[in-house]
């Protein structure tokens, strides 16, 4: 049995039309990093396409709310590197957290809390999470050891002492 990988990463290059003109990635840039970074993990790691679910079930999650903190700033080609992981599944909802890191993983520069309703494009409704569904989502859930606030979280990340591999 192949083991899951609770928080998959992968190493992203800040491209120079993304910076603003102090030389930092844009505040609005990091969520489509971390969004194109999540689809990768999904579509490498667990070998799920979001995009087939749309196509074939007309099925997908739609982002209702962003928690985002700007720790430290993204150069132009700093080479980074985002993980994320599925905090929570509900019958209804995903709380996604992505992180992205100094190429080291020493220095934490920004994270973000995604919340994401599961959407039926063809009612136009909000949908629960079929049977199947929801057994692959837990398969992938990880949740954090304590409940935590985003600020609570984003603290404890950034606080030196902290365990890279949360």
């Amino acid at each position: 049995m192949n083991t899951i990988i609770k928080t998959p990463e992968s190493e992203v290059i800040i491209r120079f039309p993304d910076c603003d003109p102090f030389n930092h990635l844009t505040n609005s840039r990091y969520i489509d990093y971390f969004a194109n970074a999540r689809e990768d993990h999904l579509m490498t790691y667990y070998d799920f396409n979001p995009f087939q679910l749309v196509q074939e079930k007309g099925l997908g999650w739609v982002a209702v709310q962003n928690q985002i903190a700007y720790l430290k700033p993204a150069f132009p080609l700093e080479r980074v590197i985002i993980d994320s992981t599925l905090l929570r599944a509900k019958r209804k909802s995903l709380l996604v957290e992505m992180r992205m890191w100094s190429r080291d993983k020493r220095h934490l520069k920004s994270i973000l809390w995604m919340t994401l309703v599961h959407y039926n494009l063809r009612t136009q409704k909000s949908e629960l999470h079929n049977e199947e569904l929801s057994q692959l989502l837990a398969s992938w859930e990880n949740p954090l050891p304590q409940p935590l606030s985003f600020e609570e979280r984003t603290k404890q990340l950034s606080t030196p002492a902290t365990v890279v591999n949360t």
